[in-house]
């Protein structure tokens, strides 16, 4: 039984996903306030632990940022939602290390493009160890490659599952914390975006442009001194 649950961590994510989005909509329909904001805020304060635990499967920072401002305005209380948001990193991480342990041919078919990054990934597993699963949550365009990388290798799965589960509440706290410590003004700079998006957007997508075209490169960089290296 336990293999077969593990065998199949792809689909089990995948039922997560739909029936979380399945969740939301429903609810977010049915939610007895006026407008689309005003809905979503009564769908976070009402399910606020459930909707941040299928969020954290999903790896979502702006989950965890919106858990810290609902703790900031005692809608939440911050170190159950800690305890919450870790608990679901850990378990989507988990699910990520199960589909590379017991499907490596799907992975290899799937991930056919993505060569560069299990490439990097494996690199920095041999150079780091351990401490790579540690970090692993902050390297966007990593995230969900390197659990997948770690769990076709023989790397222990009780190791693997000990440093993932104190990464994901380390995660979980450096995440929210800042967000209910400094609420008032995260709450200005939205109210700013929402007032101003004509100015938010453009630079968003700079941002977003110049981290993915960053990261692009460094795993290029990496792919090329991976092979130089096998080649020695």
């Amino acid at each position: 039984m336990q293999r077969k649950f593990k065998k199949y961590s792809g689909k089990i994510l995948a039922t997560v996903v739909v029936l979380f989005l399945a969740f939301l909509s429903y609810n977010l329909y049915q939610a007895p306030v006026e407008g689309l904001e005003e809905k979503f805020i009564y769908l976070l304060k009402m399910y606020g632990y459930v909707i941040l635990f299928a969020w954290s499967i999903l790896e979502g920072e702006a989950g965890l940022i919106m858990a810290g401002l609902l703790a900031h305005t005692g809608d939440m209380n911050l170190y159950i939602a800690i305890f919450v948001a870790g608990l679901g990193g850990f378990a989507g991480d988990q699910i990520y290390f199960y589909i590379g342990r017991f499907n490596k041919s799907y992975v290899y078919r799937k991930f056919k493009g993505q060569r560069r990054k299990f490439a990097l990934a494996h690199l920095l597993l041999q150079k780091y160890g351990w401490p790579i699963i540690f970090v692993q949550r902050y390297m966007y365009g990593m995230r969900t490659i390197i659990p997948i990388s770690i769990g076709i290798t023989r790397y222990s799965a009780k190791t693997y599952a000990f440093i993932n589960l104190i990464s994901a509440w380390c995660w979980a706290a450096l995440t929210i914390t800042p967000a209910w410590y400094f609420g008032d003004q995260i709450l200005e700079v939205l109210h700013w975006v929402k007032m101003h998006w004509y100015l938010a957007l453009p630079f968003a997508l700079i941002c977003g442009g110049g981290l993915i075209y960053y990261f692009s490169t460094m795993s290029k960089k990496k792919e090329k001194k991976f092979h130089e290296t096998k080649s020695i």
